[in-house]
């Protein structure tokens, strides 16, 4: 007979929730956990995505709260947005009204799931008690020049109808719709993220808890990087172009240099020059490819020749001057040197382009010709071909040639950045106002504090065409100046959703405070975030920014600390037949159904049991329905408890509470449960004590919660599992059996060895090899097979 999961997980939601039972309240007599999964857009429907990143959370909040900790674990919703705005304009709705109602939606459905949020502390970004901080962070910025206006080039996607940051395009597409992203010149509010790039770099040495994957990816994306600047001028004239290397030693073999196709000079390089209309129709096309795709090493890469020459510093040779698509404005000067020959790219370019080619750096013992290279050589060597450098290591070179131009005045040494600062503005309505007023007289005035929050006006028009439709509320543009009173007009732009998101974590420490954007004491108390759990694809964008909004507020004497996140994980994606679930291919699983057919806890344990927390999970019913059939094989374990355990099932217990402890810590979850189905077994075969059972339950109640709290009622308990203490083991108990193994290297016993029972073949084979009684046999010698019979025998051939 199954156990009526609906009954029993309807039972206890209505309990936790009538109890109170995950309210978190700062207390300093305990030591406080902050565990907290990325708040998700409300989008009506949790998916399995949601369901797998949310489990993970609840077990580890669950898992602390019964080791004694004081644990919290807010939920709230990034509610702001694009979707919202543009659902609303298909069915006819407002946004808030559509936010709000998918925020009830999925509220019902993650307290269906049986997670262990404080819900008092919920936030919702669309709020105005919420986006009021918004706008108070933002005019702190402003006051310190970190928050500023200007034009340029940004990126456009024509279906949202508005701009968007570096990191929000991807793939060359707009990161919401996947629409190919354009250039276009405008006016936008930008933060000054880059103020703070050294200590963005530097800081990263801190997270030592974090994946090493997602520093690399920040690393890579704040993108320090140190050389020269050398001076190439423009034959027969003055003028000239500044080009940044970190490869100051291929220098000698730079047979041409390129140049960004928005580089300021271009128009003047190639005007009544024969390829001045190849070149201005070359321009144009790029200017509607996205800056990620034309930076990607995978793309084939574009260019014209300009007609114009430059002069090489060090040797004086006239070298053509290029535009292409791969040299970036943004990055280092506009400018590149090209040197085919000891860069790839270059030497595709050239190949493609019939460019010439001249080795300046030979590998020891050989003899590189360029004519006869398949591909650059990148790695070290000597310098040839590059005049008084000849002979010199190409490290050593690096140095020498880098001081020898700087006195000739034909270079400088700098350090360069990837990073750009970050630009916010959005011309939609569903977002954070900007609270900035345009005089005629005074020209930018902030909005006063005593003002804010600028609240979003209800009445907008929603056609999806023609800009944001602030612009269109008279009441809403026409204003007062704050300074001379004269008629002025509000800005009409409506800020990132990622801003409203570099901060929520510090606003669950005090969600109610009205006083600023969090009480620095309850920060105090909570910060920083012990566990923080996400997808991978927030590496850069929020991970990123909400670093950068911590050392802001720290620079406000808020917080004292530098980063936000003590500890990340990112979870892998759920797959069905191999691909991403989505509604364009077909493969939707629906949470709601399964827990209808299985129940939560059931679909809680396969989520967690399929796979590692960080790896692809590939959805499969049939461990959805084994899931199910093991709970029900715990509860029948009730029916049939002894007066007295025996030894060997008690044993079996303190080696399952010992791993499945360091397991849950590790986040390993799939081993836990692989472990306790194993102390099920043992069961099975020799029974159980209330105590072995009891403690059984315990352990499985962070991943079946409202399984275990009815096992634990039935057991006779008043009180919540969760008040309950996390079992401990006897170390006693633990002792390995030894084994004596004898040792065969070919073919005859040359010695025997006695290890524990369970020791790992890695570590069984690192003792064997040491063992000083085999010297005169392995000695020298090539080992060629190592062959473990399990509690027998080693075999050795050499």
């Amino acid at each position: 007979m199954h156990y009526n999961f609906k009954k029993i997980e309807e039972k206890w939601q209505k309990k936790w929730q009538a109890s109170h039972a995950f309210r978190s309240q700062a207390d300093p007599t305990r030591k406080k956990y902050y565990l907290l999964e990325m708040f998700p857009y409300p989008s009506g429907k949790i998916h399995m995505g949601h369901v797998r990143n949310y489990t993970i959370g609840d077990v580890a909040s669950r898992f602390k709260m019964l080791q004694g900790y004081n644990v919290m674990h807010p939920m709230g919703f990034d509610a702001f947005g694009q979707p919202a705005e543009n659902a609303a304009i298909k069915n006819k709705t407002k946004p808030d009204t559509w936010t709000h109602k998918c925020i009830k939606e999925m509220e019902t459905e993650l307290k269906r799931m049986g997670f262990s949020y404080d819900w008092e502390r919920e936030v919702s970004t669309c709020d105005s008690d919420y986006y009021k901080w918004n706008q108070w962070i933002f005019l702190k910025m402003f006051e310190r020049s970190l928050a500023y206006k200007k034009a340029s080039a940004v990126n456009w996607c024509a279906s949202c109808q508005t701009t968007l940051a570096n990191e929000e395009v991807v793939d060359g597409g707009c990161w919401r719709c996947h629409t190919q992203v354009e250039q276009k010149d405008l006016e936008q509010w930008y933060l000054k993220i880059t103020e703070y790039r050294e200590r963005l770099l530097d800081d990263l040495s801190r997270l030592k808890e974090w994946p090493q994957r997602v520093l690399a990816m920040q690393n890579n994306w704040i993108g320090k990087s140190s050389g020269v600047d050398i001076y190439f001028h423009l034959k027969d004239s003055d003028k000239v172009i500044p080009v940044f290397t970190t490869r100051v030693d291929t220098i000698f073999g730079a047979t041409y240099i390129v140049l960004a196709p928005e580089h300021p000079l271009v128009k003047e390089l190639i005007k009544g020059k024969p390829q001045e209309k190849q070149a201005l129709e070359f321009i144009d096309k790029v200017a509607k490819e996205s800056k990620v795709v034309r930076a990607s090493s995978d793309i084939k890469k574009e260019g014209v020749f300009t007609g114009s020459f430059a002069i090489n510093p060090v040797n004086n040779e006239e070298v053509p001057i290029w535009i292409a698509d791969y040299v970036l404005m943004e990055y280092g000067t506009g400018a590149i040197m090209a040197v085919p020959t000891h860069d790839q790219r270059d030497f595709l370019f050239a190949k493609e382009h019939g460019l010439p080619m001249r080795v300046v750096i030979q590998p020891k013992g050989s003899g590189l010709k360029a004519e006869d290279l398949t591909q650059a050589y990148e790695g070290d060597g000597i310098q040839v071909n590059s005049g008084e450098f000849d002979g010199l290591s190409n490290q050593e070179a690096k140095t020498k040639i880098a001081g020898w131009m700087e006195q000739k005045g034909i270079g400088k040494i700098q350090t360069h950045w990837r990073l750009r600062d970050w630009l916010i503005s959005r011309q939609r309505y569903w977002g954070t106002p900007i609270p900035i007023i345009y005089c005629p007289k005074c020209g930018i005035v902030p909005v006063p504090y005593k003002d804010l929050p600028v609240e979003l006006p209800k009445d907008a028009p929603f056609t999806g065409e023609g800009g944001s439709p602030l612009g269109k509320v008279k009441k809403f543009v026409e204003v007062k100046c704050p300074k001379c009173k004269g008629a002025s007009r509000r800005e009409t732009d409506t800020m990132a959703t990622f801003f409203d998101s570099s901060w929520y974590f510090l606003r669950f420490c005090s969600p109610k405070f009205n006083d600023a954007p969090f009480d620095t004491q309850e920060a105090k108390y909570w910060m920083t975030v012990d566990q923080y759990i996400g997808g991978i694809e927030h590496a850069i964008l929020h991970l990123l920014y909400s670093r950068f909004f911590t050392k802001f507020f720290q620079d406000l004497g808020m917080v004292a600390f530098p980063e936000p996140f003590q500890r990340l994980l990112t979870q892998g994606m759920v797959l069905k037949d191999g691909e991403v679930m989505s509604k364009s291919k077909g493969n939707i699983v629906d949470p709601d159904s399964m827990t209808k057919d299985y129940g939560a806890d059931a679909l809680r344990l396969f989520i967690l049991f399929a796979a590692p927390p960080e790896t692809e999970l590939e959805w499969d019913n049939r461990g959805l329905e084994g899931a199910f059939k093991f709970l029900n094989r715990v509860w029948r374990i009730q029916d049939n408890l002894k007066d007295k355990a025996d030894a060997q099932v008690i044993t079996a217990l303190h080696k399952t509470t010992k791993k499945v402890t360091q397991d849950y810590g590790e986040f390993k979850f799939n081993t836990a449960i692989a472990s306790l189905m194993e102390l099920t077994n043992a069961i099975y075969q020799s029974g159980a004590d209330k105590e072995v059972f009891s403690r059984l339950v315990i352990t499985l109640s962070p991943i079946a919660p409202h399984f275990c709290e009815e096992l634990w009622e039935i057991l006779g308990n008043k009180e919540s599992i969760f008040k309950a203490s996390w079992p401990g083991y006897d170390p006693k108990l633990l002792v390995e059996e030894n084994v004596e193994l004898a040792i065969q290297v070919n073919g005859k016993v040359r010695a025997k060895i006695e290890v524990p029972r369970d020791i790992p073949d890695d570590k069984l084979k690192e003792l064997v090899l040491k063992d000083e009684k085999l010297a005169p046999w392995l000695e020298g010698k090539p080992l060629k097979k190592f062959i473990v019979v399990p509690q027998k025998l080693i075999n050795i051939v050499i």
